[in-house]
């Protein structure tokens, strides 16, 4: 399954060739055969009698922060004594933290983050989510909450045309969208305007929707953590030691920890607006900033001191989950894996929402000890994390490699003999290329939206 043994087993331009003719003849599995009952078996699943915090945030709003590029080791990360992102390490040590939680985008990267939390399906095999599904009528999380009576809108200060997000929002069923044409050229940073603006803006549509006396659904997309992190130095919320001058790793966090002080100022409004103590907060990074190809020896030595040892896969595509509900939710740290396509379940679960009739494939996180999470992309197709491992596959599993989540980097060829104990199981791995296969037949054979319903 891997793509980069294949290639090098067949040679580039076979390879290349392969990969147009496998995507022709790919084969889907019939609708009819795709249920909860048969997904909930492959993640080994079983729904509990009584569920732990089932409705305590029914009726409140529902504001999702997606934060762009942010990475978990940023979580209480001090430098010389200052802590690079005290907003978020506080909401970490007051509300829900789960800390091994994980990106599961492909190559739309922020536009797949938005995807996959919205609806609860894998990233399609080839291409973004956005170009690939977003003709589709998609089950979502928007229309879930409008049918509880919720308005729903999105806000992001890119151009709504990037990475096909008009097409994206309509098949989502977002009743508004908010993009470059709101938040203008005002303060602006890389491709929109600042996380500053987009937060002062944001507020005046929240507190207009609020005013309207329906509870509403807000989805966030923070932006000027944006790679290449070259944030200008009057946003800089930090001053960094001399050894992480002029590298990317000092680059990263000095963005970081500007989001992080736009983030802090939005909380301050939602508080003093009275939303905050009416809303279910959630907050996750979208996608990894530090990818391990693309440090030089400084960044990696940087990263090293960071974590105390080598900076690694499992490092790389760890990003945080934090939910917070004003009154509900007690300092807690939640240590079961968990995935980007687990949000819509657990927002679910919090806010008394039944997803009885609707297909997914994520499983709520304040209800589930284990979990099965493919992933592609980043990883070589085949590649999952369960409970104790992340699993890299070479030409199959017995050749493959296995990295302990968050305790190790080393990565341990697997034996396949039984003389050890292993983190990751073949049949593991089986389950995980199934449930693949089951969230790209079921998408691609969901109904196409009328033409006029189509931007």
């Amino acid at each position: 399954m891997n793509e980069i043994t294949k290639a090098e087993q067949m040679g580039i331009l076979n390879y290349e060739a392969y990969t147009l003719f496998a995507n022709e003849k790919r084969e889907l599995i019939d609708r009819s055969e795709i249920s909860q009952q048969r997904i909930n078996a492959l993640k080994n699943v079983k729904a509990p009698a009584k569920p732990a915090y089932k409705g305590i945030a029914s009726g409140r709003n529902v504001i999702v922060i997606q934060m762009e590029s942010f990475q978990n080791f940023l979580i209480g990360l001090t430098i010389d004594g200052q802590e690079v992102t005290p907003n978020m390490n506080k909401l970490a040590r007051e509300h829900f933290y789960f800390s091994n939680f994980y990106q599961q985008v492909g190559q739309g990267n922020t536009s797949d983050a938005e995807f996959v939390v919205n609806t609860s399906y894998y990233i399609p095999p080839q291409g973004a989510a956005t170009q690939r599904y977003a003709g589709k009528e998609l089950p979502s999380l928007p229309k879930l909450m409008k049918a509880k009576g919720y308005s729903t809108a999105t806000f992001h200060t890119n151009v709504v045309e990037f990475w096909n997000r008009g097409e994206l929002y309509a098949a989502l069923g977002f009743d508004r969208y908010f993009d470059q044409q709101y938040f203008g050229d005002e303060d602006t940073v890389f491709f929109g305007a600042s996380d500053e603006v987009l937060y002062r803006k944001t507020m005046d549509q929240l507190r207009d929707m609020q005013a309207s006396g329906k509870p509403f659904y807000a989805h966030i997309i923070s932006m000027t953590a944006h790679h290449p992190f070259t944030t200008p130095k009057e946003k800089d919320k930090i001053t960094l030691p001399e050894r992480y001058q002029d590298t990317f790793v000092g680059d990263y966090i000095r963005a970081q920890s500007y989001a992080d002080y736009a983030l802090g100022k939005f909380i301050d409004e939602l508080k003093e607006s009275g939303i905050w103590q009416n809303s279910l907060i959630v907050v996750y990074g979208d996608h990894q900033g530090l990818p391990l190809y693309s440090l030089d020896r400084d960044d990696e030595e940087l990263m090293a001191e960071i974590y105390g040892r080598e900076y690694s896969y499992t490092d790389m595509i760890n990003v945080p989950l934090i939910i917070a509900a004003p009154g509900l939710t007690k300092p807690k740290e939640f240590e079961q894996l968990g995935g980007q396509v687990d949000v819509l379940p657990t927002i679910a679960n919090l806010t008394g929402i039944s997803l009885k009739n609707y297909i997914h494939f994520g499983q709520d996180l304040l209800n589930h000890d284990y979990n099965l999470l493919p992933q592609r992309y980043y990883l070589p197709t085949g590649s999952f994390m369960s409970s104790k491992a992340l699993f890299m596959p070479g030409s199959g599993f017995e050749d493959g490699k296995e990295y302990p989540l968050a305790v190790e980097s080393e990565e341990r060829p697997l034996a396949g003999n039984g003389s050890q104990e292993l983190g990751a199981t073949e049949e593991e791995y089986a389950r995980a290329l199934k449930l693949l296969d089951l969230s790209d037949s079921y998408v691609s054979q969901l109904p196409d939206r009328n033409p006029e319903e189509k931007e």
